[in-house]
Parts: structure tokens; C-alpha cells; sequence
């Protein structure tokens, strides 16, 4: 009798751990509503929900055209991106791969670089605030990210895992090699862009891009959702998985599909955002104390979201006229989380030997 008890309070403790996060998630979103350059009072964000008519013209922009369009896609990159690191530290059986380890971010800052290069002998305007010049970085990013997917997709019914990983980050090295040599030729103007494009950035993303951007990444998540039983034999290795009924071939591919998808797209949109893919699941692993998918993809969802809606909330240093790069800041996040979650599983590890 003891263990079923033990299961139902564990699973007691789970739901209460995953309610909580959807909590601080809402919290902190309704932080980020109201925080900023220029707060806003609470009652001029109930004004502009409930009362828009009688609300403040510029203070509604503030709040419609540029805050929740940002939170809203600070959202749902963080959730994709630690769904994306969670499936890929799953299928790979590695604690530290990320999103990003077979390439598609550089793809991406492949496309753009190449972008960049090309407004120089064709004389095109360049400007942050051109639609043009927003759309078309856009598209550039797109078709680096999707390339590289189409190539990981290739070699993914060719070779194993271990060798796809070893593939991957040789494919990142030489794309991220070309962008080196790219840029040495680029002029100040578009590389002084490049470099603003990398350092992430929620807020370039309004409502036609998101309208895009959204449906991406949710199909990605769904599909994630899908998979938590074949993810949970496939962590045992693909022996475990099989005698388990799993279809491992065809599991491996949709997770990479998955996984590439949403990171290439966040990539494409917001730039190359590091370490919540990482850190993300590790603390999910550390609070949950599970391996099982059913609880740490949710988990992953929120954590992941909770994460980058904190570092947007901190890179927009309210109060002060300046914007703080936003990979700056997971990193520093991130990179802590990463180091005390490994330490305490080891320590875990230890006692339980």
C-alpha cells in the first residue's frame, strides 16, 4: 500500500508544482504589461481591456502595439525552445545539447549574413525601420534555418544518432566558419545590423509576424505532445523503445522535424536566443525529479516561457532609456541554472548509490 500512496503524492506535488508555474507565468506577464520605459498604472491597463474607449490614444500603442505583441512572442519562444532542448537531449541521451546542435541557427545567421553582403553591391537602402529591410532579414533566415533542416533531415534516415549529433555540429563549425568570412568583407552599416539581429530580440516580432510566427511554433509544440510515450522508451535507447512497441525511425525523424522547426523559427524571427533550451528542461528535471515526458514537457512549456519573459522583462531595463541584449542575459540565467541542476543531480545520484 505505501507505493501507490507514495505515486499519488508525487503526483499531487507535480500538479501543484505545474499550477504554480502557470501562476508565475501570469504574473510576470502582467509585470511585463506594466513595466517598461514608461510604466503604466494598473488602472490605465484595465482602461485599455475592459474601457478602451475612454483609455489613452498613445498609451494604448504602448501597450497593444508594442508590449503584448513582445510578451506574446517572448511566450511562446520560450516554450519552444525548451520543448525543442528537451527532445533534443532526449533523443540524444545528452544533458547538454540544445535546440541549436544540428546547425539551424546558423543556417539562419548564414541567410542574413549572405542578405547583409548582398545590400552592398546592390545599393539597397538598409534600416532597421524598413519594412522592407525587416521582411526580407526575415525570409533570408527562414531559408538558412530551412536548408539546414532539409539537410538534417537527410542525414537523419542515413546515420545514427551519435553520428547525426557529431554531423551537426561539423555543419554548425563550417556555416558558422562562412558567416566569419562573410562579414570580414561586410561593410560597418550592415554588420553593425548583423550584429544587433544576433544578440535577440523579442520585440522586433508585431502582430503580421506573429500572426506567422505563432501557429509555427504551436503545430511544433502539438507535435512535441504527441510523442511523450515514445520519448520516455527512446531515452532508455532504442533497444528499451522497440521491445516497447515504439516506431524508433519514425519517432526520431518527427522529434528532429519538431525540434528544428521551432528553433529555426524563433532563430528566423527573434534572432538566436542561447541557454533557455538548455536550462530550461535541467530545472524541470531538478523541481519535477522526473524523467517522465508527461510531466517535464509541461513543465519544460512553462519554465521555458517563464525564463524568457524574465530575461525580456530585465533586457528592457525599465525606467531607463536603454534596451540590454537579450542573449547577455539568458546566458547569465542560464548558465547558473545549467551548473546547480547538474550538481545537484550528481549529488542525487551519489546518495541514492
Amino acid at each position: 500500500m505505501p507505493a501507490p500512496n507514495f505515486i499519488l503524492t508525487t503526483r499531487r506535488r507535480d500538479r501543484i508544482l505545474l499550477a504554480l508555474l502557470g501562476v508565475a507565468l501570469c504574473a510576470l506577464a502582467l509585470l511585463s504589461l506594466w513595466l517598461g520605459s514608461e510604466p503604466l498604472a494598473l488602472s490605465d491597463i484595465a482602461h485599455i481591456f475592459f474601457q478602451p474607449e475612454q483609455a489613452d490614444t498613445v498609451l494604448k500603442q504602448i501597450l497593444w502595439d508594442f508590449r503584448l505583441p513582445r510578451i506574446l512572442t517572448a511566450i511562446l519562444a520560450g516554450a519552444a525552445l525548451s520543448s525543442a532542448g528537451l527532445l533534443m537531449q532526449t533523443l540524444f541521451r545528452n544533458p547538454l545539447a540544445d535546440p541549436f546542435v544540428l546547425g539551424v541557427n546558423s543556417g539562419a545567421s548564414l541567410g542574413v549574413a549572405l542578405l547583409l553582403l548582398l545590400f552592398i553591391p546592390l545599393k539597397i537602402e538598409w534600416g532597421a525601420a524598413s519594412l522592407w529591410g525587416n521582411s526580407s532579414t526575415l525570409v533570408a533566415a527562414c531559408l538558412g534555418a530551412g536548408l539546414s533542416l532539409s539537410l538534417i533531415l537527410f542525414l537523419a534516415r542515413r546515420v545514427d544518432v551519435l553520428t547525426l549529433l557529431v554531423l551537426g555540429l561539423m555543419l554548425s563549425y563550417a556555416i558558422g566558419a562562412t558567416v566569419s568570412i562573410v562579414l570580414f568583407f561586410s561593410q560597418i552599416e550592415p554588420l553593425q545590423s548583423f550584429i544587433a539581429w544576433s544578440f535577440g530580440d523579442f520585440s522586433r516580432v508585431h502582430w503580421q509576424q506573429l500572426i506567422l510566427l505563432g501557429p509555427i511554433l504551436i503545430s511544433g509544440l502539438l507535435l512535441s505532445a504527441s510523442m511523450v510515450k515514445a520519448l520516455d522508451g527512446l531515452q532508455q535507447g532504442d533497444a528499451f523503445a522497440i521491445s516497447l512497441g515504439v516506431a524508433v525511425q519514425r519517432t526520431r525523424l518527427l522529434a528532429l522535424l519538431a525540434a528544428s522547426l521551432m528553433a529555426g523559427s524563433v532563430t528566423a524571427f527573434c534572432g538566436p536566443i542561447g541557454f533557455i533550451g538548455v536550462a530550461a528542461p535541467h530545472l524541470c528535471r531538478a523541481c519535477f525529479r522526473s524523467q517522465q515526458h508527461r510531466y517535464l514537457l509541461p513543465a519544460s512549456i512553462l519554465m521555458g516561457s517563464l525564463l524568457a519573459l524574465a530575461a525580456d522583462l530585465v533586457a528592457q531595463a525599465p525606467g531607463l532609456d536603454l534596451v540590454l541584449p537579450l542573449n547577455a542575459l539568458t546566458a547569465l540565467v542560464g548558465a547558473p541554472i545549467i551548473i546547480s541542476a547538474l550538481l545537484r543531480q550528481n549529488r542525487l545520484a551519489y546518495a541514492l548509490r
